[in-house]
């Protein structure tokens, strides 16, 4: 390639930098959608976050060994990280301070249309929602308990 062509192509390049607005970082997330009205109230119970008989139940849930049916891991990893496409990645703090505590049990509760999510409502009682939560928020807090006050709207 002749080095007119070179600045050529960087010239387009700068211009369609420009015009699109510069680079989308990966920390620029899409909003989330808004809680439905029957979710927008749940909030964990005092203490859940952190409770070890809590945060024990979840991983017996999470794991597939309280009900084969619900099994998080298969999708979101034994440690949080996705092992599917599309599974969001638990590890990673950016996302998990995006939920509010209401969200996230919605999104178990019901699911997440147009992906694997499945909704878990019908298997699972709204205290085992909660422990799954609570064992799945350790991901993003080098494995260990930790209240949830990481959640930035």
């Amino acid at each position: 390639m002749t080095g007119s062509k070179i600045g050529m192509s960087a010239v387009m390049m700068g211009c369609a930098l420009i015009l699109s607005g510069g680079m989308a970082s990966a920390e620029d997330l899409p909003p989330l959608p808004p809680v439905p009205a029957e979710y927008a109230d749940k909030h964990m119970p005092a203490g859940g976050w952190t409770d070890p008989k809590a945060i024990e139940e979840g991983a017996k849930i999470y794991s597939g060994e309280s009900n084969p049916v619900v099994n998080c891991g298969s999708c979101h990893g034994k440690d949080g990280q996705p092992v599917k496409k599309g599974a969001r990645d638990l590890r990673d703090q950016k996302n998990v301070g995006r939920y509010s505590d209401s969200f996230w049990f919605w999104r178990i509760a019901e699911g997440i249309p147009k992906t694997k999510m499945k909704a878990w409502k019908s298997l699972l009682s709204e205290e085992q929602i909660w422990q799954v939560m609570a064992f799945e928020h350790q991901f993003s807090h080098g494995g260990k308990p930790s209240e949830h006050t990481d959640y930035k709207p």
